[in-house]
């Protein structure tokens, strides 16, 4: 039931979906919860600007049932995504949500 969306300038597509397999096993870890259920996306190629600048960004939401910890996640997705992209951590905007298990549907039902 985690999910992370990231929205980002970058172009390179081949580096996109590696950033997408390794952020989909950074958010596993990091929540504790099953791969099998981790949502990642990753839209790439959005005309974005961060302080003025259209310097590569990324705007990242991470949604779950509980198992966030911002402090610690943010510095790990930022990163994974310069390790993978290079854009540094300063032009990165990350949001959390806990979601409530009766809030988030799955496989024709609820998780609360």
């Amino acid at each position: 039931m985690p999910l992370i969306n990231i929205k980002t300038s970058y172009q390179d597509k081949l580096k996109s979906e590696e950033l997408l397999r390794e952020i989909s096993i950074g958010i596993s870890k990091l929540t504790g919860k099953p791969e099998k259920y981790v949502m990642a996306l990753i839209e790439t190629s959005h005309s974005m600007t961060f302080g003025g600048s259209k310097e590569d960004c990324c705007y990242v939401e991470i949604k779950s049932i509980g198992a966030l910890r911002p402090r610690e996640m943010s510095h790990e997705i930022c990163k994974i995504i310069y390790e993978i992209t290079g854009i540094s951590k300063d032009r990165v905007y990350i949001s959390f949500e806990d979601i409530l298990p009766n809030n988030w549907g799955y496989n024709g039902s609820t998780f609360g």
